[in-house]
C-alpha cells in the first residue's frame, strides 16, 4: 500500500481511537520535522512557535470581548507558518507592512462572520501578505470548531485536492472534506470533541510521519490489520465427521 493510499484509507476507516492515538504522536512528529531544519536554532524555534500557536494564541484571541488578532501576533503566526511549512522570508517582511488598526479591524470582522467561513476568509485576505492559508491559520487559532488550517500536508490527504492550489475555492473544498471527517468521528466518539482544527492536526501528523519516519505509525497499522483480520469471515471448511 502506498503512502497516499494509506492516508486515504485511514480517513475512510480509521476509528476514533486510532485518530486519538495519532494525535498523541503530534509532538513527536513535530520534533522530527523540526530536526530537519538546518538554520541555527531552527528546531528550537519551530517547537517554541508551535507551542505558542497551539496553546497560547487561542487563549489570547478568545480572552478579548471582540475576538481579534494583533499585528505582533499575526506577524508571529506568519513566522510559525513559514517555519512549519515552506520558508518564504519575503512574506514575513510583507506581513509587517500592515497597520495595527487594519489587522484588528479585519480580524474582528472575520470572527464576526463565522460560521460563514467564506466571508471570514475574505475579511482577512484584505490584509497584505494574507492569503486563504494564512487567514485559515488565524481562524483555526481563534475558532477551531469552525476552521481548519490550510496546511500543505493536511491537504495532501485528499487526492481530489491535488495539485495543491491556495485559493478560496480550494479552501472551501478542503473544508468540506474536513467537516465530513469531523461528522464521522463525532458520531463514533462525541466525548472527544472533534473539531476541524483537531482533524487537520491528525492529517498533518499522519502525512508528515509517513514522509519522515513511517515506523512511527506502525503500532496504529498493526492494530488496524488485526481488526481487519478479525473481521474477515472464516474460510476454513468444516471437517466432515
Amino acid at each position: 500500500m502506498t503512502a497516499s493510499e494509506d492516508i486515504v484509507r485511514f480517513c475512510k476507516e480509521g476509528t476514533a481511537h486510532e485518530w486519538n492515538c495519532l494525535l498523541d504522536l503530534y509532538d513527536k512528529v513535530l520534533e522530527l520535522k523540526a530536526g530537519k531544519i538546518t538554520r541555527p536554532r531552527g528546531k528550537e524555534e519551530l517547537i517554541e512557535l508551535d507551542k505558542w500557536y497551539q496553546e497560547e494564541l487561542p487563549i489570547m484571541i478568545n480572552s478579548r470581548d471582540d475576538k481579534h488578532i494583533t499585528l505582533p501576533e499575526i506577524t508571529k503566526l506568519m513566522k510559525w507558518k513559514l517555519n512549519r511549512g515552506k520558508f518564504r522570508p519575503r512574506l514575513a517582511e510583507m506581513i509587517q507592512t500592515n497597520s495595527e488598526e487594519a489587522v484588528v479591524k479585519a480580524s474582528k470582522k472575520a470572527f464576526q462572520c463565522l460560521p460563514d467561513i467564506t466571508s471570514a476568509i475574505q475579511a482577512l485576505t484584505v490584509l497584505k501578505a494574507v492569503g486563504p492559508a494564512t487567514a485559515s491559520a488565524v481562524l483555526a487559532a481563534g475558532a477551531p470548531n469552525h476552521a481548519a488550517f490550510m496546511a500543505d500536508e493536511s491537504m495532501q490527504a485528499f487526492p481530489d485536492l491535488l495539485p495543491l492550489d491556495y485559493t478560496l475555492k480550494q479552501y472551501n473544498r478542503y473544508t468540506e472534506f474536513i467537516n465530513k471527517l469531523v461528522h464521522r468521528l463525532h458520531k463514533a466518539d462525541p466525548e472527544s470533541r472533534w473539531t476541524p482544527h483537531k482533524v487537520e492536526l491528525g492529517l498533518w501528523t499522519h502525512v508528515v510521519a509517513t514522509n519522515l519516519d513511517g515506523t512511527m505509525l506502525e503500532e496504529i497499522r498493526k492494530k488496524r490489520k488485526k481488526q481487519d483480520d478479525n473481521n474477515k469471515p472464516n474460510k476454513r471448511k468444516k471437517q466432515r465427521k
